[in-house]
């Protein structure tokens, strides 16, 4: 994103650093696109080594489900960037299953691994140099699933309401050093990843019957990962300098809070 100061064009995160997970595809890729368009310097990461991610971004091959994967990621910081102004936690998802009883146990811990423990994890080993430079973005990436939780997804669902909280918490403690923390909740986007998610839920026997966008979301059309990557765009930008702690719904209307 560009602005125009004293006649003269200017990017708005011009020599910031930005970490964004899971980057190769959907709202990941959008959130890169537009921190490279806003002047940032990019790394993203996903955990295949033959993921294909926008150009102008590096890139490393890392598994943050694990704590290794982390410490590989947090490495790669700071050889590649040499430190993080901007931390994006995109990474999630989880499949579904017929009732919440059905989950197994390693899909629980699965789910919480990634979409949860991820944020974690690579928080406490990048915040540390946020702290020195009394300075920092983070955007944690919930999901409107929350609002409604559902056994079939309640796995996913419970990771992601537990990030919501850890997000809330961890802002309050890093406010006094500089640091921003907010999450932003994406309704229902058009992704692959999303797509073959809802297909695996249609063929659920127990499964809620499926509805068309239009019949759901007051604004009629799924969401596009542009869509969130501007929100996210806005969260970590001085124009939300006095913004921490909050979570931006961005659903079309879905699932209005009073």
């Amino acid at each position: 994103m560009t602005t125009i100061e004293n006649g003269s064009e200017t990017r708005e995160l011009a020599g910031k650093r930005a970490l964004v997970t899971g980057g190769s595809r959907g709202i990941g890729a959008a959130v890169v696109r537009q921190l490279l368009d806003a002047g940032a310097q990019v790394l993203t990461t996903a955990r295949s080594g033959t993921a294909t991610v926008p150009e102008g971004a590096a890139f490393v091959e890392a598994d943050v489900r694990t704590r290794t994967g982390a410490e590989v990621l947090a490495a790669a910081v700071r050889e590649v960037l040499g430190g993080v102004d901007i931390l994006v936690h995109n990474a999630g998802g989880a499949r579904p299953h017929a009732s919440a009883s059905a989950i197994p146990d390693e899909e629980w811990q699965d789910a919480l691994d990634l979409n949860y423990l991820a944020s974690v994890r690579l928080d406490s080993l990048l915040v540390g140099g946020m702290r020195e430079q009394r300075s920092g973005m983070i955007v944690h990436v919930s999901s409107a699933a929350v609002l409604t939780p559902v056994g079939p997804f309640l796995h996913y669902v419970a990771a992601k309401a537990a990030l919501e909280t850890y997000s809330r918490g961890l802002a309050l403690e890093l406010a006094p050093f500089g640091i921003r923390v907010n999450t932003v909740t994406p309704g229902r986007v058009a992704t692959p990843g999303g797509e073959a998610t809802r297909e695996q839920w249609a063929r659920l026997d127990a499964a809620p019957g499926q509805t068309n966008a239009d019949d759901t979301v007051p604004l009629g059309r799924d969401g596009r990962p542009d869509d969130i990557a501007h929100a996210v765009l806005f969260l970590v930008s001085e124009r939300a300098s006095w913004l921490t702690g909050s979570n931006l719904v961005v659903d079309g209307g879905e699932f209005p809070r009073g």
